[in-house]
């Protein structure tokens, strides 16, 4: 029964997807703030919540800690062990989950609506009172240590290693958020406390809800949540002036395909010409068979089975990257591909009918976003992450059908910079230069 109630949810959001989206901005008694998409067709709630800061708050030489503190909020709390704790989810038929990036520590909840004053009190106890038990804590420093021994012969992460250490180098940005096998061996128990209390304060939350709940019981719902929780957390980290040559930086891996990721620096999603910026990276890299790059390096070339570009915008540094596999004997002109297509787009810009084509596209495509409860309460969670405001939603189609042909011109010649685009290779490639090491 439960399936078919959320089918049929899945199916009212995508009938009404092109109709306006009505978020309510709400703010409870005690001042917390949270956007609402209230629809009571159906009796669930998704609340999505995200606190700003996540791994890039890591002290120094505790590298990993708020990954393996986020890891350790679903193994219990309070006198519950991990059993018990996915016991009473279960029994609550509500589901709860934790993730953790460079920027934010995201938590996502679903629970049905005569159960919310329960799941609510569960929810608010595995982040008031994690157990951090010394089991806990052994099992899960095990599950991390054994991804970061996988991730060291995965071609993509030693790119994505290389490539950030390059350019972020000391910033938080510059190393991984799982940490080394020996900061993660290092962390003890206060260490994971610290990292709690420095990473899920409510000064930097954001909320996000949609489904069966009203604006009072949202704001009633928040102050319970809330409470016991820090307020303030440590400063965030600078932000990063990203600087690059072009260059390309090979790792050695011995493996017969080669990866690559490139980028140099981006534009601010705050930018006049963000949206610009966007359609042009459709175009570029971003459109899947469509796009430039898969044209020329897959379609006439047989380069690749998939490359891509897209804006990275990360809250205190901005770049435009891409990724390409291919042969190691044929990433080089891969490669070089990939740099004329650069230097064109930035020298020339678009057509008309790569314009047209990429607006119809995006138009078309962002309303079957918003296909449930669960993806509008994330869509809205992260539009108040960005600095937009509630009306985006319904304003978003009109500033991409807005950009000109001289616009995305014009942003390509600023934003595209063939001088800057750096390529982190590993593999065995051929024809690249010297190698340097790991």
């Amino acid at each position: 029964m439960i399936r078919i109630v959320l089918t049929g949810i899945a199916c009212l959001w995508a009938a009404s997807a092109t109709a306006a989206i009505d978020i309510q901005e709400v703010t409870s008694e005690n001042g917390h703030e949270a956007w609402l998409v209230e629809e009571p067709s159906i009796p669930f709630v998704n609340l999505e919540l995200r606190f700003e800061g996540g791994a890039s708050l890591d002290p120094e030489g505790k590298r990993g800690v708020t990954n393996l503190m986020v890891g350790l909020l679903e193994e219990g709390s309070g006198e519950m062990d991990a059993r018990a704790f996915i016991a009473a989810q279960e029994s609550l038929a509500a589901s709860f989950s934790y993730d953790v990036g460079d920027d934010m520590v995201t938590v996502s909840a679903r629970f049905l609506t005569e159960n919310m004053d329960e799941a609510i009190a569960l929810l608010r106890q595995s982040l008031v009172e994690p157990a951090f038990d010394d089991a806990s804590i052994t099992r899960v420093k095990g599950q991390v240590l054994s991804a970061i021994q996988a991730d060291s012969t995965d071609p993509d992460t030693i790119a994505a290693k290389a490539f950030t250490a390059r350019v972020f180098g000391d910033h938080p940005y510059g190393s991984m958020i799982q940490g080394t096998a020996e900061s993660v061996e290092a962390i003890t128990r206060e260490d994971l406390v610290a990292a709690k209390e420095a990473a899920i304060v409510t000064s930097r939350a954001h909320v996000g809800a949609a489904g069966d709940i009203s604006a009072e019981e949202l704001g009633e719902l928040m102050d319970t949540l809330f409470e016991g929780l820090p307020a303030d957390g440590p400063p965030l980290p600078e932000a990063v002036e990203v600087e690059t040559e072009a260059d390309t930086e090979i790792v050695p891996f011995d493996t017969p395909q080669s990866v690559a990721v490139f980028g140099h620096a981006g534009i601010d999603r705050d930018d006049p010409d963000y949206f610009a910026a966007y359609v042009m990276n459709q175009i570029l890299g971003g459109g899947g068979f469509e796009a430039r790059l898969m044209t020329e390096v897959r379609e006439k070339r047989g380069l690749t089975y998939g490359v891509y570009s897209y804006l990275a915008d990360k809250d205190h540094a901005d770049l435009v990257m891409g990724r390409v596999a291919s042969a190691n004997d044929r990433i080089a002109e891969a490669i070089e591909v990939i740099r004329a297509e650069w230097r064109r787009m930035a020298e020339e810009g678009v057509t008309q009918d790569e314009l047209d084509q990429a607006k119809t596209y995006l138009t078309g495509a962002y309303p079957l976003r918003f296909d449930g409860n669960a993806p509008i309460a994330n869509i809205i969670v992260g539009m108040q992450t960005q600095g937009l405001d509630p009306n985006y939603v319904n304003t978003r189609n009109d500033k991409v059908d807005a950009v000109t042909i001289e616009d995305v011109r014009r942003v390509a010649a600023r934003l595209l910079k063939p001088e800057e685009l750096l390529f982190v290779v590993v593999g065995q490639p051929e024809g690249l230069g010297a190698e340097v090491s790991q």
